[in-house]
């Protein structure tokens, strides 16, 4: 049998005993640690440097916070995704996070193997939160959805399947769950779900399912 690739990780974080310890547990479990920084602007130029899949962030790094980190990262390597691990679960912190590009945001309390499942979720492109936190997200993006939009330029057509997807994951649902209510492979899912990213130009799940609640695909 083939030995799984390992999935590439970086850990920002301004405390270095946490820091340390999350880099050990999951290099014990398998991740490849590329590297990790103690403040958003050495995360900023290591990650460039490394691009690893994953970049699990703290919020509270001092002078520039990981909000911004996330928001540089993100819009300077798009194949990246930012996991918040942060001990703040205020739901200000949460939506400023994700508009600026993270793909999900984990409390500090949560376990050893939820931190471990979420990092493997994170790089297969789901958007993974708290217990709570997702509905908070999709409630704002309901929200803003609901506001007053400004004529802009037409949407790119999407193909019938291609919407199909986009609507179950704005609904929430992983690739998987996605794969099963249609009837198609996990990889056809992937494909589509990469193919809308394009189309839209859009970074990530969470992009994606913001735009089809902007759409009423989440309520058809």
């Amino acid at each position: 049998m083939t030995e799984q690739r390992a999935i590439s990780v970086m850990v920002v974080d301004d405390h270095p005993m946490w820091r340390d310890g999350v880099a050990r547990d999951l290099a014990e479990h398998g991740f490849d640690v590329r590297a990790s920084a103690p403040d958003a602007d050495s995360a900023v130029r290591i990650a460039k440097t490394v691009a690893p899949e994953v970049v699990l962030m703290d919020l509270n790094l001092g002078e520039t916070s990981g909000v911004e980190a996330t928001r540089q990262i993100t819009a300077a390597l798009p194949s990246t995704r930012v996991l918040v691990l942060s001990a703040s679960g205020e739901h200000s912190d949460v939506l400023e996070a994700v508009k600026a590009g993270a793909s999900g945001y984990l409390v500090k309390s949560a376990s050893a193997p939820e931190l471990v499942d979420a990092v493997r979720r994170t790089a297969a492109g789901d958007p993974v939160f708290t217990a709570g936190l997702a509905g908070l997200v999709l409630g704002e993006y309901r929200r803003m959805a609901d506001a007053p939009a400004a004529d802009g330029d037409p949407p790119p057509r999407l193909t019938e399947r291609e919407t199909d997807v986009l609507r179950h994951v704005a609904k929430g649902m992983t690739a998987r769950q996605i794969a099963e209510k249609l009837v198609i492979s996990h990889r056809t899912v992937e494909n589509h779900v990469q193919s809308t990213l394009r189309k839209l130009q859009l970074h990530n799940r969470v992009e994606l399912a913001r735009y089809a609640i902007e759409h009423g695909l989440d309520r058809e």
